[in-house]
């Protein structure tokens, strides 16, 4: 099987450049130094509209399944967004400096942010409130859990501390040479770690050794992503050097070097990169996957905060500082305006 890469859907997203992007089932979400979060409806190829509840770079993105993003930005700030009306459930001041990485336990019940305060936090999204403050002895850029929420990482330049999640405490420190700029769990106790050279270099969470490194480009690489589909793993690489490559992996052989799928050179400066995956055609094929995702979805809409109303130039819109609130197609705003008028007349 041959594997082929080509633009699909391009859109001039932001006024700055990416610092953040991210995916489910159903959009695309982009942060920027300009300040807002642009999201993009995958299945009908089009802009859907602007979030501009931060006031400063937004630096981190994620959602959990098909019904809440959280975002993280310079301001200190965590938002708990809903995705069906794109509203603003939750705005928490969470470090008092910047926000510079979140992410959700598998559970959709916790989530962990790092700032440039030296704090790692642990966040009840059920109640929307801390939980745990961890003093660091230095500023961490990245914090992501396990598939399994077993435990968690922390990165501080070029170190990686792994924590377990039973005893909170440090079980072994990973270190590289260079900075690292993006990590990825492979499997529970793999992980994938690329930074500041042309290389990929898989560990082991257990024994913080060295399985396997490979040169996957000539030049920095800025993010790593990996996916399964039909059985195959997946490890996607974008460089400073404008590609974006895709590589064949097999979790059981982490010891041996990736075989190369395809590459594109996008000839741009690459920032951040996330991979969108057309869940509808997989779950045509597959019908038990349908019925999990369906479960899993009901399972979902029980858990994160309860309502209680709760990749250009460095330029800021300052309209958009002004104006704090959700922009959306206009059309999307209007019917339910003429639903009421044609109401009101008829009365």
């Amino acid at each position: 099987q041959s594997w082929t890469v080509a633009p699909d859907f391009t859109h001039h997203a932001h006024s700055a450049s990416l610092s953040a992007v991210a995916v489910n089932n159903r959009y695309v979400v982009t942060g920027s130094r300009d300040e807002t979060i642009q999201i993009y409806d995958m299945k009908k190829k089009v802009e859907h509209g602007a979030l501009l509840q931060h006031n400063g770079t937004i630096t981190c993105l994620q959602f959990y399944g098909s019904a809440h993003l959280l975002s993280g930005a310079e301001d200190g700030l965590i938002c708990i967004w809903n995705t069906k009306r794109w509203e603003c459930l939750k705005s928490i001041k969470a470090h008092k400096g910047h926000v510079t990485s979140l992410s959700i336990h598998p559970s959709g019940k916790l989530a962990l942010s790092v700032g440039t305060d030296k704090t790692l936090r642990t966040w009840n999204l059920v109640e929307g409130r801390s939980a745990f403050v961890k003093n660091l002895k230095q500023n961490a850029h990245i914090v992501k859990w396990s598939p399994d929420g077993e435990r968690y990482l922390t990165v501080t330049t070029n170190k990686v501390d792994v924590y377990q999640l039973d005893t909170a405490s440090v079980s072994g420190t990973i270190t590289t040479e260079k900075r690292i700029s993006s990590l990825r769990f492979i499997t529970d106790s793999v992980l994938a770690i690329a930074g500041d050279d042309e290389m990929v270099r898989f560990y082991s969470c257990d024994s913080q050794k060295c399985l396997c490194e490979f040169k996957a480009h000539e030049n920095r690489i800025k993010d790593i992503y990996s996916f399964e589909r039909e059985g195959q793993h997946v490890l996607v690489t974008a460089s400073s050097d404008g590609y974006i490559k895709m590589w064949s992996l097999d979790p059981n052989k982490m010891k041996e070097t990736p075989s190369l799928l395809c590459e594109v050179n996008t000839k741009a400066r690459l920032t951040c990169l996330a991979v969108w995956i057309d869940c509808a055609s997989e779950m045509k094929e597959n019908p038990d996957t349908a019925a999990a995702a369906s479960q899993a979805n009901e399972e979902e809409k029980s858990l994160i905060v309860k309502k209680s109303k709760v990749c250009g130039a460095d330029t800021s819109d300052k309209t958009a500082k002004r104006k704090r609130k959700i922009i959306l197609k206009k059309q999307k705003l209007e019917a339910p305006l003429q639903k009421k008028k044609k109401k009101q007349n008829s009365s």
